[in-house]
């Protein structure tokens, strides 16, 4: 097996690093971009999350997906699965991805609708996004980082939240959040409605 000279172990390295500073460099550009054009990420969670969030929740749940973003980090470890001690990490960033889809449903919309994005109707928006899902396997919800588009990241990211256990169960469950064991034995209040509120 032929060894690996100090000389070509530095020049590996050094090839390497630009490489990981222009990832870093695109996610933080798509995090920019998120965070300074949130309207299209708006719209998209009021066409594709549950309608009893309202404009207001779905907002949120975008807001949400954008921190979430802006603190990925690749190559972070995580936790290891049931049963195995293999580690794992986190894989490339999957913002920078999400960003240029966000771009080309609001292409669509404008070739189509002459609109931007935000600016046609929930329906209107839904048959875009139907039509970019179009021959993606949609049998289950993946993980939030291995959404391969915008819209299924939104609906994993919402999904494992505690807002959708609550929404589900009509109850401030506030699953994964901790609470105190003195009103552990007390029934969870009701949440209240969109139209209730």
């Amino acid at each position: 097996m032929p060894t690996l000279s100090r000389r070509t172990f530095l020049a590996a390295l050094a090839s390497a690093v630009p490489l990981a500073l222009v990832v870093r460099r695109a996610h933080a550009a798509a995090v920019v971009h998120l965070q300074s054009n949130p309207a299209t990420l708006g719209a998209l969670a009021e066409c594709v999350l549950p309608s009893a969030l309202g404009k207001i929740g779905a907002a949120k749940e975008a807001a949400s997906l954008r921190d979430w973003g802006a603190g990925y980090h690749e190559g972070a470890e995580i936790n290891h699965g049931y049963g195995t001690s293999r580690l794992r990490t986190t894989g490339p960033t999957p913002v920078t991805r999400w960003a240029t889809q966000l771009d080309e449903l609001d292409a669509a919309a404008r070739a189509k609708h002459q609109r931007a994005f935000r600016e046609v109707s929930v329906a209107d928006r839904q048959a875009i996004v139907r039509s970019a899902l179009a021959g993606q396997r949609l049998d289950r919800i993946p993980a939030v980082a291995d959404a391969n588009h915008v819209a299924v990241a939104l609906l994993a990211h919402f999904y494992d939240s505690s807002a959708a256990a609550d929404l589900c169960y009509e109850s401030k469950i506030g699953k994964a959040t901790c609470r105190p064991l003195s009103e552990s034995a007390r029934k969870p209040l009701p949440v209240l409605r969109v139209s209730e509120r």
